[in-house]
Order: structure tokens, then sequence, then C-alpha cells
């Protein structure tokens, strides 16, 4: 008869809050409805099933406004801060791991190298390349010694044409602009290899993920060059690019010393107005008058066992046709909310984008968001409130596409829309076509490796 019962209906389910008919009737109300609003903090959608998987989750918000019976001064704010303590130990602890991981994959391609070498020079003097034992854990073969790398490799005798990758089946991982989702999956086997028992919610998606199919691994010659090209844009809301900045170099790493003393024949099919830079010790006015990037005293080598920037380049831009690729975020304002729908078109269709992640922010306090249209997935992340728009790629093929979707919140809300991506073609049409040698213009083998990613993509 001493027990008072406060409900609130949260679509299929109840939260019901017990209390004392002596508790203040005024503060109660106040009390269940910050309690409904933690729910949609931790789970996507208001089921039996997904709240019995958060349980624990909830129930630690839940211990953050009640103590011993009494409310606790507190808002949706800080029982997040309060909720996501970061651990000290633990940061060492991962801090500690990653160290060694990196240690781990450094000493790997340095034996994946030597090995490589082996091959190549037991091949020169007509011997069968052996095979080779394995080192640490694993046994590594002739033929993928270079597992960490992947190139093109351009034969100046022969050319050959590299396979271009398999799309992947399964969602992209976010984030990809780099390889950190890699680098936690990775972190994860090793667990797992060490008898650690690990346990995901998402298990069905990380199987589908596990399924893509890589391209094959090709090994990185004596000459290896790395392409590099970042970009930086800013985009208005409602059209209009506000700044758009590409810096591009070309790395050179020589790994023999034989092949010290060597010229690039670069091909550069740019249109848009790129400002090209050569490296002071190469000789500008060969590179003028050529396109040869080669040493002002042709008697020197090129330092060997090292990366060296012999080309940059730079275009700054406010032309829009020269977007890669375009946002159209058009939120309206509904009864219940906001329809927001979003658009994507690639502009530059001799571009093909991989791990493409359109993140956009959503309002706090207000749920999931109900997808209607989508081409590609989503993840929504409760802690960040935010929408990940995932498309595995988007080529000439897959130009366009859309996302509709409604939620509680006003138009400004869903703004600045950001934008990542990793692509193997670079943007502005610049290739080394050739290596030769500079005594005898004899022609050299040699790989490259292309890579084009954003430093910042904002739709403000």
């Amino acid at each position: 008869e001493s027990v008072r019962y406060v409900y609130q209906p949260m679509e299929k389910l109840y939260m019901v809050l017990i209390t004392t008919k002596n508790s203040n009737i005024l503060e109660d109300p106040e009390t269940l409805r910050l309690f409904s609003r933690v729910i949609p903090e931790y789970c996507r959608a208001l089921e039996e099933n997904e709240i019995s998987e958060h349980c624990f989750d909830l129930i630690f918000a839940f211990d953050e406004i009640v103590a011993l019976g009494y409310r606790e001064n507190v808002n949706l704010a800080q029982i997040r801060t309060f909720t996501e303590m970061d651990s000290h130990e633990e940061k060492v602890f991962r801090a500690v791991r990653e160290t060694q991981e990196r240690e781990a994959k450094a000493e790997m391609r340095r034996k994946a190298k030597e090995l490589q070498q082996a091959r190549r020079d037991a091949e020169r003097q007509g011997k069968k390349a052996p095979g080779f034992g394995g080192f640490g854990s694993s046994a590594v073969s002739g033929g993928s010694t270079a597992a960490m790398i992947t190139e093109t490799i351009i034969e100046t005798d022969k050319p050959k044409v590299a396979p271009a990758p398999a799309r992947p089946s399964g969602p992209s991982k976010a984030l990809k602009l780099g390889a950190k989702g890699k680098e936690v999956d990775n972190f994860v086997d090793k667990l797992k290899s060490e008898g650690e028992t690990i346990v995901s919610s998402n298990m069905g998606k990380r199987t589908s993920e596990a399924t893509k199919v890589h391209a094959p691994p090709i090994n990185m010659e004596s000459v290896h060059m790395k392409i590099e090209e970042k970009i930086t844009l800013t985009c208005g809301r409602d059209g209009g690019l506000q700044n758009m900045e590409l810096h591009g170099m070309i790395m050179l790493r020589i790994s023999d010393d034989k092949f010290g003393r060597i010229r690039l024949h670069v091909e550069n099919d740019d249109k848009k107005g790129v400002q090209l830079q050569t490296h002071p010790n190469v000789d500008k006015k060969l590179f003028t008058a050529e396109s040869l990037i080669g040493l002002k005293n042709p008697e020197k080598s090129f330092p060997v066992n090292s990366d060296v920037g012999v080309l940059k380049w730079r275009l700054q831009t406010t032309e829009e046709s020269f977007i890669p690729l375009t946002i159209n975020c058009w939120p309206s304002e509904s009864g219940n909310g906001c329809d927001v729908n979003i658009e994507y078109e690639l502009q530059e269709e001799n571009l093909e984008l991989n791990d493409v992640v359109i993140t956009i922010p959503l309002p706090s306090g207000v749920g999931a968001p109900v997808i209607g249209e989508i081409d590609g997935e989503y993840r929504h992340d409760s802690r960040r409130n935010t929408l990940e728009w995932c498309l595995p790629v988007i080529d000439a093929k897959n130009k366009s596409g859309s996302l509709e979707f409604s939620i509680a919140g006003q138009p400004n809300d869903f703004f600045p829309v950001q934008v990542s991506f990793i692509s193997k073609k670079n943007y502005c049409n610049i290739q080394v076509t050739k290596v030769t040698q500079v005594d005898g213009n004899s022609p050299v083998r040699f790989s490259t490796e292309t890579t084009f990613l954003v430093d910042k993509y904002e739709i403000l």
C-alpha cells in the first residue's frame, strides 16, 4: 500500500518507476523521462532483445541517475560523460600492444624483403628459387613475400596490366582512411590466437566483411615509387565550392645501390593547372625540357633505403567542376521532425573511390533515425550521435546514389557532413612511365604505389 508505480509507454514497451508514496510526485515524472531518454543512447530500437543485449550499459547509466534510492542532480550529457570515463591503465596497455604490433609488422616487412631479394638473386643465377620456411608463427612462400604491398608493377620491356581489384561484397569499414580498421582486426586476431575469447554483437557483419576478395599481392621492386595525393575540400550546404586544395608527391625508394644513378620519365596529363616543384637536388632544366627527373650532378646517386620526395605538386581552386565527389544534403522539416535526403555524384569518372564513408551528425537524445531508401549500408553511432553512410566502391558504373531517413531535429542539426575515401588512382594524372639508367639509357624494372585520400572533406 505504500508503493507508487509511475510509468511511461515507449512504443511496445513500458518504462516503470517504482517509488514510495512519500516521494516527490512532481519530481518523479522528470526522473522517469530522464530514464526513458537514456535508452535510445544505447539501443538502436526499443525492442526487448536490443535492450537485453545492452542491459549492462543501461544499468551503469541508470546507476548514475539514482544512488541509494535518491535521484542525482545530473543531465543526459553528464551521464554520457560519466559512463565513458577513460582508464589510464587501459590506454597504457593499448599503447604498448600497438607498439608491439607495429614492431612485429616492421620485422615482417624486413624479413619478407630479405626473402624476396634472395629469391631474385637465385633466379638471376639460374637456380631454382628456394621455398622459404616460416619465421615467427607463420610461413611465407616465395610468391607472397610482399603481402603488405599493393602496387602496380610496370615492366619496362613488356608492359603488363595489373588485375583490377575485385569489388568488396560486404559493407566497407569506415575509416578506414587509412588502415585503422585493419589494424584493429589484426589486433583482435592476435588476441584470439593467444587464447582470448572475443565476443561481438555484430558477428554477422564481420563474417560478411571477412569474405572480401583482395587483389593478389605484387612484389616491390628495387626501384619503387609511391605517388600520394591528399585533398582538403570545403563546400557550402547551398552549393558552391568554398575552397579545394590538393597536394601530391612522388616518393622514390631505391633498395639496391646499383640502381642509384637513374632517371624517371614523368607523364603529365593534367589539364587542371597544377603547380609542379622538383626537389632542389633535381635538375629542373632537364625536367622542364624533357619531363625527366634526374640529379643535377649525374655522377651522384640517389640515397639508398630511404624515401626521397623528388616531385611535388599543388592545386588550389574554387571551380565547382573540379569537385571529385559532390554531396547534396536536403533536410526538410515535417510534423514530427525532419526528413533528410542526401545524394552523391562522382564528377571525376576516371576515379574509383573505395571505402567511402559519408558521416552525418544527428541531434542527441532523439534515438535512432528511421531509414527509408538507401544505396549501400549504414551505421548509427549512438555515442557520437552520427549516421555513417558506407559505400564500398564509387566509380563510373556506380556514380550516383541517395539516402533518405527521418528523425526529430532541425535542419541545422545535420551539418557539417564529412566524407572520407581512398583511391588507387590519383586525381591529377601524373605518372612515372619509365625508369632508365644514366649510363647507356638502359631500362630499369620498377614498381609504383598510388594513393589518393582525404585530409578534410566537409559540407558546412
